[in-house]
Parts: C-alpha cells; sequence; structure tokens
C-alpha cells in the first residue's frame, strides 16, 4: 500500500511521531441488505472500506472514492452514521497515527454497481458481500464497532449519528 505522497511529505518533516489523519469509513449496504466487506492485505481480517481524505477532500466524495478504489463499487454516501476516534495504530515502519474517522451508510448506485464488487488494488486480498447473520469471524473490532452503529441507524432512520459524548 503506497504512503499518500501528502503523507510522505508530513513524515520527511515529523518522523515516526503519533500523525492524526481524517479517516472515513463505508458501510455498505445492497438492495438484498448484504454488507460489502474486504479482506485485509495487512492484517488478514475483514472489514468495512476505509481510507484517509486527501487535503481538501469533502468526506462524502472521498469516501466514494475509497470505496470505488478498492472494491470497483460505485456508491451512494447516504447518511453520518458515526464519529469516533481510532486508537493509535503503529505500522510496521515504525510511523504512529490515530485516525478521526467518520462512518457513513452507503449503497451501490445499482444492482449492477453491486454485481461488479472486485478486489481492485493491492489493500485487500478479498471482496465479498455477506448477510448481517452470517459475517466472517475474523472481523477487526473497528468493523463490529462500525456495523453496530449503521445496523441501529437502519432500525432507527431518526437516530443521529453516534459519537462519545
Amino acid at each position: 500500500m503506497p504512503i499518500p505522497e501528502f503523507v510522505a511529505a508530513l513524515r520527511s518533516r515529523i518522523g515516526t511521531d503519533l500523525l492524526w489523519m481524517p479517516g472515513v469509513s463505508a458501510v455498505v449496504v445492497d438492495d438484498d441488505g448484504r454488507l460489502l466487506l474486504g479482506q485485509r492485505a495487512d492484517t488478514g481480517q475483514w472489514a468495512v472500506i476505509s481510507g484517509i481524505l486527501e487535503p481538501g477532500e469533502d468526506p462524502a466524495v472521498g469516501l466514494a472514492r475509497e470505496v470505488r478504489e478498492e472494491t470497483g463499487v460505485d456508491v451512494v454516501v447516504d447518511t453520518l452514521v458515526a464519529v469516533t476516534v481510532t486508537e493509535p495504530v503503529e505500522y510496521p515502519n515504525g510511523d504512529r497515527s490515530q485516525y478521526l474517522d467518520l462512518a457513513f451508510l452507503c449503497r451501490p448506485v445499482s444492482p449492477a454497481a453491486a454485481a461488479a464488487a472486485h478486489v481492485a488494488d493491492d489493500e485487500s486480498l478479498a471482496v465479498a458481500w455477506f448477510a448481517p447473520d452470517d459475517l466472517p469471524d475474523d472481523l477487526a473490532r473497528s468493523t463490529v464497532e462500525r456495523l453496530g452503529h449503521a445496523l441501529g441507524r437502519l432500525a432507527d432512520p431518526s437516530a443521529g449519528p453516534f459519537f462519545v459524548r
């Protein structure tokens, strides 16, 4: 997974110090209620599609870009379901980051778009649709939390986004 140019430029100045980054996550639900997950190349765990925003990029636009880049699926970003902060992450090269994550509920633009799901970059080992009651055993902890927020929002559309108060 290549480091984005702007992150590499920051790292040239701050080294491996903790870097605060804006992240976005997509809980993509198709017309049959299935969830789109990717098996991460770095951990092997299944997770919702996520990524970091480019400088100045609007979150929904960046999230749709990330989903397309990683899975080949074009999505509509419908609603914000959670605003959370991740634990700090230390990467194998020693870089440390922490993410402000905006999780959104999304849907494929069409059934044909949903059918187009495939591994589209080197960040995933596999991409697949899963029924909410038949999820893979090896889910990332953050994905369990994000799915809980999104599925709660689907059950109660009047609920606002989750955030720590």
